[in-house]
């Protein structure tokens, strides 16, 4: 008899709520498609350098698959308390008629395992499809061929995806046990007739907390947008909280001072069926503006990663040509613990040739004691003074004339000439080419070694003199031979161009005598550490990483997302239950259906807006943020990536949107 009753519910429940299962659905989708990346058939195929990151990726996965399951699980003990909620009084009708708590419990029971085996089983048959499209993704990354591949199940993400969502729902049937044994007959019956009550009447205290919100975000945005991401730095802590909070007092106000506004507006107040539409908004807000301010900060971040995740992997990706000028470079650190202060000679000592075909030069980086800090801080604006604290500790570097010429000429490029007072100023770091190009509009001097020089280019040359993971050149001046020489040598570098023949070969030997170093597989007793990497393993480390961000970014932001939408959805078909007999008398005062539905229509757009909203202004500042940050690898264009994040957001929001009103109308017309 009880498995007839928790079938029939559920399947009565479907029509309703069919929002979450549909949410539910989509969680275990997502959750056994990124756990399913190793196992893929498609990326078996790749090479030794590159499934060294997919580990990486698998173990990062796992990692933020705890984290997710905790956010999943909080959405459905919040999902399934506000369906508990709704079906108060046909609980309290079993109670009536003679059924204990216990025997209740236990439908409820087999209606949650029902609902999860459904859920669970659609998820997986959805994840199967899914990932394998993720796969053809991730092969995509890392530029597999496609040609071997075959459909590929996982059944160590098979488990993984049941243990978790089966330890989640066990969770939601002990906490349905839980708030059944509290509950009493007449609370149950009376369930519907309960309206929510504002806790303060005055509107001074709605203002006031308006007024505060303001505040907090208007401080909160200066604070962030002066020390960006600076972590350490107490203002970056400051800001979030002070966001946090003017959030929440943002969603408590509007319950209280925004209806308090709108009903000053008689013209606004008393069109059509303004009135019961103001009130219904008012309630769910003084209701659920906790909740409410919860989801726009999920929203907030949704977009912030979304944007900042692709634009982050296409700054890496740009700037790669840029900072991989040559087949491989070496740079050996030059202080007072090091034997021999060149490259050359520790090559020699240690018995390393070059093969016929293989090119090279060797050049020096001398220190010139000034301070970049000190000499552009002066010229720049305030705004961008922060960006100079990165850089406290660095001087600008020395190379000279006749080494660089040797660069230029390594890249078939022309050499350049200096006068004797003439010097080139160089780099190729993002933040501080724009800084150096404002302090070369208003000067063209510099002073080394109490000398002063003219700086011979109007605006700074963006040049790499190594290859390198990143933009490593934040200021090098090209100076004579002779400036350097009461100069000491900072380090001593190497350029390699691989045989045109032979480039494999080449490849196989640099990377493995470079490795040598750092795994210390070498007599350090003949040779000091010189760090290496070939541009190979730049583009290989490169892809890695970015793939690695981009696959948490998009990830958290999908769980993010449906997370936010289902809870908004939810809440709102929730409470249409409870709002029937509303509507049942605005129906007997005249109301038609075209106007019930457009009530309906405008509540829950307001409904969703709202955090919406307020998420988007946030996000506009964090992005402005984070693409200073993004800024140091290389400039991108934030702005493609923030309408594409955008136009993911905009589909998912009008389809939960569009699901909530057909949902909540058909909720009114059947309890008529």
């Amino acid at each position: 008899m009880y498995s007839k009753i928790a079938i029939g519910n559920v399947k009565k429940s479907f029509k309703d709520y069919a929002i979450y299962f549909l949410t539910l659905t989509l969680a275990v989708c997502i959750f056994y498609s990124f756990n399913s990346i190793e196992s893929q058939k498609a990326i078996l195929e790749i090479n030794k350098s590159d499934a060294q990151y997919i580990k990486l990726l698998n173990d990062v996965i796992s990692g933020i698959s705890v984290f997710v399951s905790v956010i999943l699980g909080g959405l459905i003990l919040y999902a399934n308390n506000f369906l508990i909620k709704k079906r108060k009084k046909e609980l309290g009708t079993y109670m009536i008629l003679g059924m204990g708590k216990n025997k209740i419990s236990k439908i409820l029971i087999l209606e949650t395992f029902l609902v999860g085996l459904l859920s669970l089983a659609s998820g997986l048959l959805l994840g199967f499809v899914a990932a394998q499209g993720l796969s053809v993704f991730t092969a995509k990354l890392f530029d597999v061929g496609m040609s071997e591949y075959k459909f590929s199940i996982s059944t160590f993400a098979i488990v993984k995806t049941a243990l978790y969502f089966g330890i989640i729902f066990l969770l939601v049937m002990i906490f349905n046990t839980i708030v059944i044994s509290k509950y009493k007959i007449i609370d149950l019956l009376r369930a519907g007739k309960k309206n929510e009550s504002i806790k303060f009447k005055n509107p001074i205290i709605y203002l006031m907390s308006f007024i505060v919100c303001i505040v907090s975000l208007g401080f909160a945005y200066k604070m962030i947008l002066s020390v960006g991401l600076d972590v350490k730095d107490i203002r970056f802590t400051l800001s979030i909280l002070l966001g946090i909070i003017g959030t929440l007092l943002f969603f408590f106000s509007l319950s209280g001072f925004g209806l308090y506004i709108i009903e000053k507006n008689k013209k606004i107040y008393f069109k059509e069926l303004n009135i019961f539409i103001l009130k219904q908004i008012n309630s769910k807000i003084n209701t659920n503006f906790l909740s409410m301010a919860i989801m726009c900060l999920m929203l907030f971040l949704t977009i912030t990663i979304l944007s900042t995740g692709i634009a982050f992997k296409s700054a890496l990706e740009s700037s790669l040509k840029d900072t991989t000028p040559f087949d491989a470079s070496a740079t050996l650190y030059i202080d007072e613990n090091n034997n021999f202060d060149n490259i050359e000679e520790n090559l020699k000592n240690i018995g390393f040739e070059f093969d016929n075909g293989e090119k090279y030069i060797y050049f020096k980086e001398y220190d010139s004691k000034i301070d970049i800090k000190e000499l552009i801080s002066a010229h720049v604006e305030d705004k961008n003074k922060n960006k100079l604290d990165n850089y406290k500790l660095s001087n600008v570097h020395l190379i000279k004339l006749s080494d660089y010429n040797k660069i230029k000429k390594f890249k078939d490029k022309e050499p350049v000439t200096l006068k004797n007072n003439e010097v080139l100023i160089l780099s190729n770091n993002s933040d501080t080419v724009s800084i150096i190009n404002k302090f070369l509009e208003n000067n063209h001097n510099i002073n080394v070694n109490k000398k002063e020089y003219t700086i011979k280019n109007d605006k700074t040359i963006e040049d790499s003199l190594i290859t390198n993971l990143v933009k490593s050149n934040i200021c090098t001046l090209i100076v004579n031979d002779e400036v350097t020489n009461n100069f000491k040598p900072l380090s001593d570098n190497l350029n390699i161009k691989y045989s045109e023949n032979g480039k494999e070969k080449s490849q196989e030997k640099i990377s493995e005598f470079f490795n040598s170093f750092k795994s210390e597989k070498i007599d350090f007793n003949k040779t000091d550490f010189i760090n290496g990497i070939t541009k190979e393993e730049v583009y290989s480390e490169n892809k890695g990483m970015t793939t690695v961000i981009l696959f948490v970014a998009i990830y958290l932001g999908i769980i993010f997302l449906i997370s936010s939408m289902a809870v908004l959805a939810l809440q709102q078909l929730s409470e249409a239950s409870d709002s029937a007999d509303r509507y049942k008398s605005l129906k007997k005062i005249g109301a038609n259906d075209r106007m019930i539905n457009k009530t309906i229509f405008i509540q829950t757009l307001i409904y969703f807006s709202l955090p919406v909203l307020l998420a988007l202004i946030h996000s506009v500042i964090s992005v402005k943020v984070c693409n200073n940050f993004i800024s140091m690898f290389n400039n991108t264009n934030i702005l493609g990536n923030s309408l594409i994040t955008a136009l993911v957001f905009l589909i998912v929001y009008i389809g939960y949107f569009y699901a909530t009103y057909t949902g909540y109308k058909n909720i009114i017309t059947s309890s008529k």
